[in-house]
Formats: C-alpha cells, sequence, structure tokens
C-alpha cells in the first residue's frame, strides 16, 4: 500500500513523500534537508520533478548525490535523468504511472498520476491548486485553461497532492467569486479548522475542486458575471473568463 505525506518546506511549500515497504519516492524537493530528515536513514530510491521553478528543484543536486538515485522529469531541467514525454507511462511501486503535459504556469509543466487500484493519486506541482490554480508565468491563458481542463477530467476521485499550502487564500477568493456557493463556505470552515491546528488541507479530489474552484467553472453563468465585472468583455469565452479571473486573483 502506498502511503504518501507531506513534507512542509520553506513558508509555504510541500515535498512529497512516497513511501511503501520497500520504497521511497520524493515529489518536487526544492529542499534537500527536510528530506534527509523525513527518510530517517533510508533509501530514497527515486526524484519526481514537475518543473523547473527554484523551490521544486533545489535540493535535486544534493539529493541525487547522496542517493545515487534516478530522477524523472521534463528535459528542460538540467538534474533530471530519466525524461519523460506526453503519456508516458512508467511503474512507480508497480503501480502504473502517467505523465500529463500541463503547459501554462511554466511551459515545462508535467503532471503524475498514479494508479493504485480503483483511485489515482495527481501530482500536479503548481498548475491546479485545492481552490485554486498556479500564476501564468510563461505560458499563456489558453494553455493553462486547457491544461486544468485535462486534469478536472480525471476521476471523480482522484485525490490531488499540489506544491503548496495556499488554500485558505484561495477558498476567501473563491467565495468572493462564487458568494452563494455553500460548498465554498463549507469548506473554507473546514480548511480554517485544520489549519488552526497545524494540519495540511491536502489532499483535495478532483470532485471537491469541481464544486469549489472558480478556475475550474468559467462556464458557470455567475462565474462569468463576475468575470464580466473585472475585466472580460461581454463576448468573453471560456479561456477569456479564466484570464481575466486570473488577474483578478493576482491583484486580490
Amino acid at each position: 500500500m502506498l502511503t504518501i505525506k507531506p513534507i512542509p518546506a520553506f513558508n509555504d511549500n510541500y515535498i512529497w513523500h512516497l513511501s511503501s515497504t520497500t520504497e521511497n519516492w520524493i515529489v518536487d524537493p526544492g529542499d534537500a534537508a527536510p528530506v534527509v530528515e523525513a527518510l530517517e536513514g533510508q533509501h530514497l530510491d527515486g526524484i519526481l520533478v514537475t518543473h523547473h521553478h527554484w523551490d521544486h528543484t533545489g535540493g535535486i543536486g544534493a539529493l541525487r548525490e547522496a542517493y545515487q538515485c534516478p530522477v524523472i522529469g521534463p528535459d528542460s531541467i538540467p538534474d533530471v535523468n530519466q525524461a519523460v514525454v506526453d503519456g508516458k507511462v512508467f511503474e512507480l511501486f508497480g503501480l502504473p504511472t502517467s505523465v500529463l503535459v500541463i503547459p501554462g504556469h511554466t511551459l515545462d509543466h508535467i503532471a503524475l498520476v498514479i494508479q493504485e487500484g480503483t483511485r489515482a493519486h495527481l501530482f500536479c506541482g503548481d498548475t491546479l491548486f485545492a481552490a485554486g490554480c498556479g500564476r501564468v508565468f510563461e505560458g499563456t491563458s489558453a494553455q493553462m485553461h486547457s491544461s486544468l481542463a485535462s486534469l478536472a477530467a480525471l476521476p471523480a476521485d482522484t485525490l490531488i497532492y499540489c506544491g503548496h499550502e495556499y488554500t485558505e487564500a484561495n477558498l476567501n477568493f473563491a467565495a468572493t467569486v462564487e458568494p452563494n456557493n455553500l460548498a465554498v463556505t463549507q469548506r473554507l470552515a473546514e480548511v480554517q479548522k485544520l489549519r488552526q491546528q497545524g494540519k495540511p488541507s491536502l489532499p483535495s479530489s478532483i470532485a471537491q475542486e469541481l464544486e469549489t474552484n472558480p478556475f475550474l467553472r468559467c462556464n458557470l453563468a455567475s462565474v462569468r458575471a463576475q468575470a464580466l465585472h473585472h475585466g472580460a468583455d461581454k463576448d468573453a469565452d471560456e479561456v477569456a473568463v479564466f484570464a481575466a479571473l486570473r488577474r483578478w486573483k493576482d491583484n486580490f
């Protein structure tokens, strides 16, 4: 059975630790020190990386040197020694693991989907957040919207492991976009309680995001109406609605 735990790093990053009785893998190690501490003397079998930003890659070199382990990710990252492409399927922990290319936040961004029985685990870096999405730094709004749509199309019970603890702030924005969305109100209260207890708000699920994440709800009239008040044209399509929401969130 796969065990997945967050390793806190920096102010709000999560490095994900995937383990079984025989293997340990790490996702997006921005810092090596907390990974070494979490391993408690165990061997590191490999590193998975979603994109090139320093807070997701800064610890790779030290970990690779210390453990002589493979690094799987985009070929744009110097420390990657097993580059993957869209649609690539390989095995981790004896489980099928699929690669999705999801540009927008960065052009080299990928997601990894590990299928464990009937339940999938999605590692999506900084593209899809709980109740939000990443900033569009290198790609276009159309690319980001398309990438989010591809993730939203995964099975509803897919568990989501993103790169940052942004959920409470994202839900505050979601409540502004959809003040009458009771699912957002309820989720915000639940997340606030978790955070007050020092617990992570993750993982999320695709079903939960479809109910509460405004960036996955650009097709709804209520969300579109809010986008029109924040720069979207009256003839805006879903991509333009998304772009208006993202600009609004950038300054929220």
